[in-house]
This record gives structure tokens, C-alpha cells and sequence, in this order.
């Protein structure tokens, strides 16, 4: 069996636009009332949100996307972020759909991630430079292969960040796998064999719908677990530099693109 179940489905059009629900949003009144901002950080982890949003000048604006959706003061409000709408690569994707569609074109997608190498420190940055494709999502929108790319010039303006930082930061592949319970033995070994640096769960499905749509993105992961053969190593409970960190390097690059 082929996947997707329907073979040659890249090639059909599709019945269900993006811009079909922001125009149902406007007949019941519910349009938000700003102007789209120029990027959008995509945030998973409620402890980095909460970070951000009791630390930094934002304005909330309702009816974009989930829960929480922010604008940065300091950017001109030209840079936003978003947060609370749940994880995986079919979210993401819808919400990649969505605020396409609304008029944002350029996306960072931070959050934390699993380590494969035992070397990576605890809190580390990641820039993700290609994902495996071991969930479903991305399928959908291209054909099947192993990996996926982020945007070139994004992913190059996050590394020359931080470097400028002079941050403890690694590029690399991570493996991104929608059953998060479901990573085996044998693939962990299988994947740490091959350099892969890290495992999460949105990446590979981000990269492969921003090409899709045209559209420019790119992902950093902080370390908060390890995964070994022995057992399942967890460290969630990440310190301020780290979120300060993360954050920092999201938003001057952003800024440096855009504004």
C-alpha cells in the first residue's frame, strides 16, 4: 500500500481552502481586528509561553489562532507569537494553513525536544537544519521521501545569530515522529547511529507545508529530556536563561529578516 492511501493525491486539487474559513470567520463577526504582522514565532511548551508572557511587553489579540496569540510591542507589533493550540504535526499544519491564508509568511517554530547524543548539555539550542519525516502530515502535502529542509535564508540568519550570541548552540537533524510513545529501541539506535541529534514532533511536517505554501520556516529545539537505552531522562523544567535564550535568538532574527 502506497502512503497516501490514494495514489497520486499531490496531483488532485483540494476541496478545503484555508481562506474559506477566514471568510466564514468574517461573516460571524469574529475577523481579528489588526493587521497581519510580518512573522510569527510558533511556540508548543506552555512553560516557555508563560515565560515570554510575563517578561516581555505584548498585546493580546483575539480570534487569530488558539488561545493565546500575542503581538511583540517592540517589533512595531510586525512580529507575533502564538501559543496554546496543542501539539504535533497536524496542528501545526493547520495552523500553518490558517495564518498563511490571514497574511503572515515568515514562522519559527521553538520548542523542546528529546536528545539522541549524549553529549548535548541540557538546555542547549538546536537549529534544526533537516527532519526525518516519520509522521504523517507532510506527506499529504509532498511526496514521500526521508527528509525535509527548512527555508535556507531563515535558517542561516538563526545560525549567524547565534553566533553573535555567542551561544552554546548545534545544527543538525532531528527525527520528528507523531507517536511520541511509540519510539522504539531499535530506532533510537538506528537514529543516534546517524548523528541525529534530537526527536519531537512537529519539524519535518513544518518544513515540507511551509515549502508547499511558499512560505518561509524554520524550527530551534532547547534540550529538556535524553533518551537512552536504559531509560527515559527528563529535565522539563527548564531555567530562565534557557527560555531567555531561546526566546532572544527568535526574535532578532525575526526582527533582522523583517523589520
Amino acid at each position: 500500500m502506497t502512503f497516501p492511501n490514494f495514489p497520486d493525491k499531490h496531483r488532485e486539487r483540494t476541496v478545503v481552502q484555508a481562506e474559506d474559513f477566514w471568510k466564514y470567520k468574517k461573516e460571524l463577526g469574529i475577523y481579528p481586528d489588526i493587521e497581519p504582522p510580518k512573522g510569527l514565532i510558533i511556540c508548543y511548551s506552555p512553560t516557555i509561553l508563560d515565560y515570554i508572557i510575563e517578561n516581555y511587553s505584548l498585546t493580546k489579540v483575539d480570534n487569530v489562532f488558539g488561545k493565546d496569540f500575542y503581538l511583540l510591542n517592540d517589533s512595531d507589533k510586525k512580529i507575533a507569537i502564538c501559543g496554546t493550540f496543542g501539539i504535533g504535526a497536524p496542528v501545526v499544519g493547520i495552523l500553518l494553513e490558517e495564518l498563511n491564508a490571514f497574511g503572515i509568511k515568515s514562522f519559527i517554530s521553538i520548542g523542546t525536544a528529546g536528545s539522541l547524543q549524549k553529549n548535548l548539555q541540557l538546555g542547549s539550542t538546536i537549529i534544526c537544519t533537516r527532519a526525518i519525516r516519520d509522521e504523517g502530515t507532510s506527506h499529504h502535502y509532498a511526496l514521500s521521501e526521508k527528509y525535509s529542509y527548512p527555508s535556507r535564508d531563515l535558517t542561516e540568519k538563526l545560525i549567524e545569530i547565534a553566533k553573535d550570541m555567542d551561544l552554546n548552540y548545534h545544527t543538525g537533524t532531528s527525527w520528528t515522529i507523531d507517536a511520541p510513545y511509540r519510539e522504539t529501541l531499535a530506532e533510537l539506535k538506528h537514529y543516534r547511529d546517524e548523528g541525529v541529534l534530537t526527536v519531537e514532533m512537529e519539524a519535518a511536517a513544518v518544513f515540507v507545508i511551509a515549502k508547499y505554501l511558499k512560505i518561509e520556516a524554520g524550527a530551534i529545539f532547547t534540550i529538556s529530556d535524553y533518551l537512552t537505552e536504559e531509560n527515559w531522562e527528563l529535565h522539563f523544567h527548564l531555567t530562565e536563561d534557557h527560555l531567555h535564550t531561546l526566546f532572544t535568538l527568535v526574535k532578532k532574527t525575526l526582527s533582522s529578516l523583517l523589520l
